[in-house]
């Protein structure tokens, strides 16, 4: 009886077997925070990175339409090479363009194209002043005779006078035709006597010529307070 009933078993599992169609399992997704994941993400922006402002735009009234703009600018502040703690010094770079559009009704010359940056400085330390002293002490000692001390001091002053801006002129293209470019890469600027804060902003100014006229647009970039 009991052989009986293992044969049916088994032959029924054989069936099962028989009809049941395979499955192939597919792997599970890897958790969020396996390592094996690297995300995507932007590249950083270089150190000192600052924004770029507004192109600085102009309509001759001859009909020319010029436009000076930045880009990539940086403004990185570092330790002055003389080490004065009244100076204020800066590693700086950009790219600025300036090109001449329209259809004027006069014969362009070409022109200029100067680039730099622009340092004011809140207060500036305009001289210092420094008195020697002396003095003489006279006094009794702790065995009852009679003593003298001297010393001599020094005293300082230092004069402010309110801030000024420094315009430093990193380079000037003379160009031909209707576009050029100034392109700044670590370049080391300075100023000194700076007392206070100090801020910084890039600057590039196009002169667009012809025979008997200039016009004058400048791009003013973003300040920056350091």
């Amino acid at each position: 009886m009991l052989t009986r009933f293992a044969t049916l078993a088994a032959i029924g599992v054989l069936a099962t077997a028989g009809t049941t169609p395979l499955a192939f399992a597919e792997p599970a997704p890897p958790p969020p925070n396996d390592p094996a994941i690297v995300p995507v993400s932007n590249p950083l922006p270089p150190e000192g990175a600052v924004p770029s402002a507004a192109p600085g735009i102009l309509d001759t009234p001859d009909g020319w339409h010029i436009e000076v703009s930045g880009s990539n600018e940086t403004q990185l502040p570092v330790a002055p090479l003389t080490t004065a703690i009244s100076s204020r010094e800066y590693l700086i770079a950009g790219t600025f363009t300036g090109k001449i559009t329209g259809s004027g009704k006069t014969k362009l010359a070409g022109g200029t194209l100067e680039a730099g940056e622009q340092i004011g400085c809140g207060i500036i330390s305009d001289e210092v002043e420094i008195n020697p002293g002396a003095s003489i002490n006279p006094g009794i000692s702790a065995i009852g005779l009679p003593s003298v001390s001297a010393g001599v001091s020094l005293q300082g002053k230092v004069y402010l006078k309110p801030g000024t801006v420094t315009t430093v002129a990193i380079d000037k293209k003379s160009f031909k035709g209707t576009t050029a470019r100034v392109s700044i890469t670590g370049v080391r600027i300075k100023t000194d006597q700076c007392a206070g804060q100090s801020f910084i902003r890039s600057y590039a100014t196009m002169t667009s010529s012809t025979e008997n006229t200039d016009d004058v647009i400048t791009y003013i970039g973003v300040t920056k307070a350091v």
